[in-house]
């Protein structure tokens, strides 16, 4: 059988110390590839930025990384600087920064970014975040412990608090950090601001637990994977909570009830399950269209049950909350939670005062996503939504920003 060579180039990202000694560097131009007809590779070198660490090339050579691991550049070790991604590290190097631009597939009819746009972003600059850090494994987001302990992130509470939408063409900045949740959780925030003015748009936390892939039950925090993530844990919240809301269970007797949804290939994430931004879509769609063209969603709360498979049939309860409503009727719920007093307080700072935001205030509606089955039925996620009556564009280019 003929063999031959030929030179490629692959722009994998290289380690340098400054040594023109470095036995990595000297081998570069001939990493082999395992197959006929055999390949001799040249690699470009990308010479090393200040503040920027490079991934080494040190398991190329000795074979022991993919082709997809090449293709997806995973580092090694801590980055500080991600041109491509237009990230960076903050918060004395724990913190991560991203800088994205609203495109026109994130928008709606309005021209503002849609609720799924945000929480696709939250996710990405997540991932984003561990792909810097130098801990990502092959997994969604897991660290090499957690492969090793085949062990995957799930999120288990979920909340969005939404000022102001980013507009098309607009950049923004997003924040994301991560924190301890009792001894075997990790808690994740976010921050997404306008870069032209400072003016905060939205404000995100979430709670994670570990799960083991095969067995799909819930797991405690090894001390090898504790290890890997403490050191990047702080102390600084997005939203602050004393007491996390309580939601309450819906039955068959729901206002609003879509029956038989049926997961689609697409919906599926790269752990096989319903990606939390189908499910937020899943609830939307119960609620009246005539409500959505007039209102936009301010605030959202997820507490994730169990998961969803693509052979779960689906079920979606929405119920308005009748002590969520402050309108002409002045009726309100005294222990106001955080969802409706962002949205106030909002209201009020803007120079409309108390009387001119009583029409406002966010409606509260209730939500329940759970598995349609011939005898019984399993909650998926429970919901909690806020809303405030739409602004005109007019409105919104009067609005004072604030930094």
């Amino acid at each position: 059988m003929a063999t031959f060579s030929y030179t490629i180039p692959l722009p994998i990202r290289c380690s340098t110390t400054g040594n023109n000694q470095d036995p990595n560097k000297q081998n570069l131009n001939k990493i082999k590839i395992t197959g006929t007809p055999t390949r001799s590779v040249k690699v470009d070198t990308l010479s090393q930025t200040a503040g920027v660490a490079k991934t080494s090339v040190a398991s190329v050579e000795n074979g022991h990384i993919s082709k997809e691991q090449i293709r997806q550049n995973i580092p090694t070790k801590k980055q500080f600087v991600d041109y491509h991604r237009q990230g960076l590290i903050v918060e004395g190097g724990v913190g991560y920064r991203q800088t994205v631009v609203i495109r026109s597939y994130e928008v709606g009819a309005d021209k503002t970014a849609t609720l799924e746009s945000i929480l696709n972003l939250l996710q990405e600059t997540a991932l984003n975040h561990v792909w810097m850090s130098g801990l990502l494994s092959n997994g969604f987001g897991a660290t090499h412990g957690m492969m090793k302990n085949n062990l995957i992130w799930v999120v288990s509470r979920m909340q969005v608090l939404v000022d102001q939408y980013p507009i098309w063409g607009e950049i923004v900045e997003i924040d994301t950090w991560v924190g301890a949740s009792g001894k075997n959780g990790m808690r994740r925030d976010w921050l997404i601001r306008s870069q032209a003015t400072g003016h905060v748009f939205a404000r995100a936390t979430s709670t994670w637990v570990m799960m083991n892939e095969k067995t799909r039950r819930l797991s405690k925090m090894p001390e090898e994977v504790r290890a890997e993530i403490s050191p990047w844990f702080i102390e600084k919240q997005a939203i602050h909570e004393d007491v996390p809301e309580k939601i309450s269970k819906l039955d068959s007797n729901a206002k609003y009830v879509n029956s038989n949804l049926k997961p689609k290939r697409s919906d599926l994430d790269m752990n096989q399950h319903v990606n939390n931004v189908k499910y937020v879509r899943w609830m939307l769609e119960t609620i009246p269209d005539q409500f959505l063209e007039s209102h936009q969603l301010s605030g959202i709360i997820l507490e994730y049950r169990r998961e969803c498979g693509s052979s779960n049939i689906v079920q979606s309860l929405c119920e308005p909350d009748e002590d969520g409503i402050l309108n002409s009727g002045l009726k309100q719920n005294n222990d106001m939670s955080p969802l409706n007093r962002f949205s106030l307080a909002s209201e009020i700072m803007e120079g409309n005062g108390l009387l001119g935001s009583l029409d406002k205030v966010p409606l509260r509606y209730t939500h329940l996503l759970q598995t349609q089955g011939d005898t019984e039925n399993e909650e998926i996620v429970r919901g909690k939504t806020t809303w405030k009556k739409k602004q005109s564009n007019i409105e919104l280019s009067n609005m004072p920003f604030s930094i």
